[in-house]
């Protein structure tokens, strides 16, 4: 179904578009400039950053002279005007930030495990990190935004409840949104650990060429963020990414779903040090174990080696596969899994990409690292709140239905 336009968002778009530009240009941007770039008249622009500037959202700083005329007054983000927290909930470790308007990361901590806690003490626990955050980061609790929550899916959009996400049993039909929301006294958004992720890798990127993305997601299980035309892609119900069960590898590793070589199960940590003669023992947290494997790979273990080739040509070509359906320009690899074997796998992945005989990309695909690192998916939590709030987004012109 076609929708109208929303007129009365029409300002607060164009708001939030020299929001934005403003944002991505650290160096400031003249009014002269902003007007050149959004098409907007001297008047709507005088009005707009005006409003800006009295939200605290913008500061004058200083001039700069370009030929003949007047000076012209830069315009800066404020980074300081506005926060908020990003929460990561994982079954290795629960991670909790806080975000500024640039997306840097103010404070950082960790939640303790609680590994026999109720529900309502497990919201509890995620709520007392909120406070002691917020106020170890010496802010006020009034420019903080809210509370973004990523956690791995399934999970219910509409009602921020998780649902239940395999990793996690503890949070099973947790209503997350509203728990945590009466526990903190704060607005809170819940997503997909994935689709956080993109997100917060967008935020990132000053050079607003993230368009047509994917971001592989890799930690205790592996997952796909997509944007395209520069908005993430949720799916019906905000479950979108699930790749787990992509088959890379034929003769790989049995997974529960009854097939061999399925991704999730094809370089699950434990999998591959087992594939590498490494005994995790019943150890929840697989880190250690992964830094010793890459360590062996770096002193010339032939078996180290084979093993996490063999993991990056699987990513490689679950990458390969979902592109040919999606075509996007840019793909982003990420995760905490992700960020221990990124020195090891990334040449190996990057090279089958651009090589693998399947792929049906006719121009050349941009694969890197991801620029928030080890913390994405937190920090991409946190970005949920800055992107709802100031992200410009034709879409949100239209009548909502």
């Amino acid at each position: 179904m076609r929708t109208g336009s929303n007129l009365p968002a029409v300002g607060e778009y164009n708001q939030t578009l020299v929001l934005d530009l403003i944002r991505r240009s650290p160096e400031g941007l003249s009014r002269v400039e902003l007007s050149a770039r959004t098409g907007l008249s001297a008047q709507t622009l005088s009005n707009v950053t005006r409003r800006l500037a009295d939200e605290g959202l913008i500061v004058e700083a200083g001039k700069v002279i370009s030929g003949p005329g007047k000076p012209r007054t830069l315009l800066k983000l404020d980074p300081r005007s506005r926060f908020a927290v990003g929460v990561h909930l994982d079954p290795v470790v629960d991670t909790i930030v806080v975000v500024d308007m640039a997306g840097e990361v103010i404070v950082h901590d960790e939640i303790p495990r609680a590994p026999h806690a109720t529900p309502a003490e497990l919201v509890e626990a995620v709520g007392a990190a909120v406070d002691s955050i917020v106020e170890r980061a010496g802010i006020s609790r009034d420019l903080v935004l809210g509370v973004g929550v990523a956690a791995p899916g399934p999970f219910d959009a509409r009602g921020g409840r998780l649902l239940d996400p395999p990793l996690l049993p503890q949070w099973h039909n947790v209503n997350v949104r509203e728990d945590l929301g009466a526990v903190t006294g704060l607005p809170v958004l819940v997503e997909k650990d994935v689709t956080a992720a993109m997100i917060g890798e967008m935020w990132f990127d000053r050079s607003d060429r993230l368009t047509d993305a994917m971001f592989l997601y890799y930690g205790a299980g592996v997952g796909l963020g997509v944007a395209i035309a520069g908005a993430p892609v949720r799916g019906r119900t905000g479950n979108a990414g699930g790749i787990a069960h992509v088959v890379v590898d034929p003769d790989g590793p049995r997974c529960a779903c009854g097939s061999r070589g399925c991704l999730g199960v094809s370089i699950e940590p434990r999998v591959l040090l087992a594939e590498a003669g490494y005994d995790a023992g019943d150890a929840g947290d697989t880190r250690p174990h992964l830094d010793r494997l890459v360590a062996g790979a770096h002193r010339g273990d032939a078996r180290a080696v084979e093993v996490l080739e063999r993991a990056g040509e699987r990513i490689a070509r679950a990458l390969v596969v979902t592109n040919n359906l999606l075509d996007v320009d840019e793909v982003v690899l990420g995760g905490p899994v992700w960020e221990r074997l990124a020195g090891v796998l990334g040449d190996t992945v990057a090279a089958r990409v651009s090589s693998d005989p399947v792929s049906t990309s006719t121009r050349a695909i941009v694969v890197r690292r991801s620029l928030v690192g080890l913390d994405v998916a937190a920090v991409g939590a946190a970005c949920l709140l800055l992107d709802g709030a100031f992200a410009a987004r034709p879409a949100r012109m239209m009548i909502a239905l």
